[in-house]
Parts: structure tokens; C-alpha cells; sequence
């Protein structure tokens, strides 16, 4: 087995990965299939645009459920923009934490809140560096490729 075809099976390996850990749903290969030749960069674009979108509204979260008098209606607000954004990119661990944060903001239950903030955190971060890695292969698969057919 070649360099390029080693390389293409371990992208496609870690790929497989991601959905049986259920880190992205189909929504993500959705995503892929919209990109093409003239929008190469598509998926790595609305990844890093949902990344920059997450990172603020995480720490919008994080200040509005330390308040002293939480307004459940803006932390709900937040999650649910964070709900949006995950759905659209795949992120489905992040999604699901969402629902559950949700339920909490309805009960008006702090202590659940908080648990689900961190929970949210925790599979930001995870997709977050699970994706990265994601492109980091795929550009190194890329350019193994292009060179291998030179």
C-alpha cells in the first residue's frame, strides 16, 4: 500500500469514527456534499464560522447562568442558538446536550443548568478538536494526493 492510499484509509477510518462515536450525524455529510470545486474550502469555512459562533455564545452562557438572578428566557435563548448551529454542522453530541439543557431552562433548574453547561462545554471541545484533526488530514491526504499524481 502506497503513501496515498495509507493515508486515505486512515482519513476514512478516523471519518467512520466520528459517526459511530455519534460526534456527527448525516447532517455533516449533507454539509460535504455542497462543497465543490468552486467553494473548496465550504465545509472547513462553516466549521470554523460555527466554532467562532459557539466559542461566544458559550461565553454568553457562561456569564448569563452566573448572575446573581438568572434570566432563564436569555439562557434558554443562547442554548437554543447553539442547538441551531450544532444541528447544522453535524455536531450531534453537542445538539443532544442542548435538548437537555433546554429541558433545565424550562424547569428553571440552576443546578441542572450548570451540569448542562458543562456537558455542553465538554462536547464542544471534543467535536472541536475531533474536527480539526478531521481537516488536518484531509489537507494532508490532499496534498499527498496532488503530489503523488504529479
Amino acid at each position: 500500500m502506497d503513501g496515498v492510499a495509507k493515508l486515505r484509509k486512515q482519513f476514512l477510518e478516523y471519518t467512520n469514527s466520528l459517526f459511530q462515536e455519534e460526534i456527527l450525524d448525516q447532517q455533516f455529510v449533507q454539509l460535504q456534499q455542497l462543497q465543490d470545486e468552486s467553494s473548496p474550502n465550504f465545509v472547513f469555512e462553516v466549521v470554523s464560522l460555527f466554532f467562532e459562533d459557539s466559542k461566544r455564545l458559550l461565553n454568553e452562557l457562561e456569564i448569563a447562568i452566573t448572575q446573581e438572578n438568572i434570566d432563564f428566557k436569555k439562557v434558554d435563548g443562547y442554548v437554543h442558538q447553539l442547538k441551531g448551529s450544532s444541528s447544522s454542522i453535524g455536531a450531534h453530541r453537542v445538539r443532544n446536550a442542548c435538548v437537555a439543557f433546554r429541558h433545565h431552562c424550562e424547569a428553571q433548574n440552576i443546578e441542572g443548568c450548570l451540569q448542562c453547561l458543562q456537558q455542553v462545554k465538554t462536547e464542544y471541545f471534543l467535536v472541536k478538536n475531533k474536527l480539526e484533526t478531521f481537516f488536518k488530514m484531509e489537507q494532508q491526504l490532499s496534498t499527498a494526493s496532488q503530489s503523488g499524481s504529479k
